[in-house]
């Protein structure tokens, strides 16, 4: 189960590659984590490796091991019990912020891999601005799925009588 959603994770990120930083990942990283708690990292993490996998190991991949476990971090410190309305506007606002925040996120690396002093890392963050407002953008409209989908997803899991 959790093989096939990494890998729906990995599909839909190919499937939107035209549209720049557009993509559901941020959606589905959320999704996972309201339904799976703990275990989803397992698909996220399958998408993390995928993604190394066809577009190859490099400097650009090691982030990921970590940015996506920010957006599984926080969605697990959300309250469990958030009324539908508030979860309605808040999930797609987290999910945005971190579309936001991806090249904040991404710094960190950057400044160990290349070296980066404070003030080229805020200009290699100022210069990826436009894309991290895109990104925040489309993850927010993304992110009004989230309740819808992972309410069906829970009822799919209690149809099937899933241990997960």
């Amino acid at each position: 189960m959790f093989a096939m959603l990494g890998t729906i994770m990995f599909l839909s990120k190919l499937l939107m590659e035209a549209l720049p930083n557009i993509h559901l990942l941020g959606m589905l990283t959320m999704v996972y984590t309201l339904v799976y708690r703990k275990k989803a990292l397992i698909p996220v993490y399958v998408y993390v490796v995928l993604n190394g996998v066809y577009a190859g190991f490099n400097l650009w991949w090691f982030p990921y091991l970590y940015v996506w476990t920010v957006l599984w971090a926080v969605t697990m410190l959300l309250p469990k019990t958030m009324p539908k309305a508030v979860a309605c506007v808040v999930y797609p606002l987290v999910c945005g912020l971190h579309g936001l925040a991806f090249g904040v996120l991404y710094a960190p690396a950057q400044v160990l891999m290349f070296g980066l002093n404070a003030e080229q890392t805020l200009a290699w963050i100022a210069a990826g601005l436009p894309f991290d407002i895109t990104h925040g953008i489309g993850n927010a409209l993304v992110g009004l799925l989230i309740v819808p989908l992972s309410e069906l997803l829970q009822k799919l899991n209690r149809s099937v009588g899933s241990k997960l």
